[in-house]
């Protein structure tokens, strides 16, 4: 595995890739890498010839420096990783070279980047579709991969991809999750013993809920998760919507188009954690 530090290497690099027929797999983290990471470059490495996987904590997407400034860095481990799950080249910038001007770009994003995460974190998607958008031009991939505890993101990138007019295919991932059901997460680390114990708790009540689809509305679920995790020591929801798959707009009824996707935030802590579970699949 190679380590690419400059934006000039990396598209002289995926150039000479290009020029040779090959097809091109990008997998963009921002590090702390852990099996759902993996999992994402595993799928990358049998579905292209050449695998990229990007390091970079990316500071125009956090609107808490807390939260940037504590988010994990792990740079040599995350390395052997990459290198064992078989990644080619390995972007690892510092932020002078991703910004050496400030990125002053407003994306019309719409609808899909109005609500949940995107209400919360003011600036936070339009950040996303920064650094994706910059990555996108420098290695020109053929598929990008990410993965669904991300749901709403997936959707904004998609949406990016659109208003740019890039031609990459974006390959949404399963959701990889601890033995207990825990969605991974580079932030998990960041868990006390106590909030570890907890936190399972989110997984477990969305499974639950299901159980209640359809015969119960869409309010009474919302009330049943949002009540069920709230009474857990050390969980406190931030928001928790029913939304349509497609449009991340919330749903009305369980029949809409787009299917419905339940996308929650739960503070575990001090730690902010998401999850999502589908509830239906799109009826169009």
């Amino acid at each position: 595995m190679k380590v690419i530090r400059t934006a000039g290497e990396l598209r002289e690099v995926m150039n000479e890739a290009r020029a040779k027929g090959l097809g091109i797999g990008l997998v963009p983290t921002m590090g702390a890498l852990h099996a759902g990471h993996i999992s994402l470059m595993e799928r990358a490495r049998r579905e292209n010839d050449i695998v990229v996987a990007s390091v970079f904590v990316n500071p125009t997407q956090f609107n808490n420096p807390e939260d940037l400034r504590t988010y994990p860095r792990t740079e040599e481990a995350d390395c052997l990783k990459l290198e064992q799950a078989g990644v080619d080249y390995a972007f690892i910038p510092t932020v002078e070279e991703v910004y050496p001007e400030p990125d002053t770009r407003q994306f019309d994003l719409g609808p899909v980047a109005e609500v949940m995460e995107g209400a919360m974190r003011p600036g936070h998607f339009n950040g996303v579709a920064q650094i994706v958008s910059k990555l996108f031009a420098m290695v020109a991939p053929h598929r990008a991969y990410f993965g669904e505890k991300d749901f709403q993101q997936i959707a904004v990138i998609r949406r990016m991809v659109q208003l740019e007019g890039f031609d990459i295919d974006i390959i949404a991932c399963p959701i990889c999750r601890e033995a207990d059901g825990l969605a991974l997460s580079s932030r998990n680390v960041r868990l006390t013993p106590e909030g570890r114990k907890y936190a399972p708790a989110i997984h477990r009540i969305l499974e639950e809920s299901c159980a209640m689809v359809p015969s119960a509305d869409i309010g009474q679920v919302k009330n049943f998760v949002t009540r069920s995790i709230n009474a857990v020591p050390t969980l406190e929801v931030e928001y928790f919507e029913i939304a349509d798959a497609l449009t991340m707009q919330t749903a009305e009824s369980w029949d809409s188009a787009g299917g419905t996707v339940g996308c929650i935030t739960v503070y575990c802590g001090d730690v902010r954690l998401i999850d999502n579970i589908i509830y239906t699949k799109a009826t169009r």
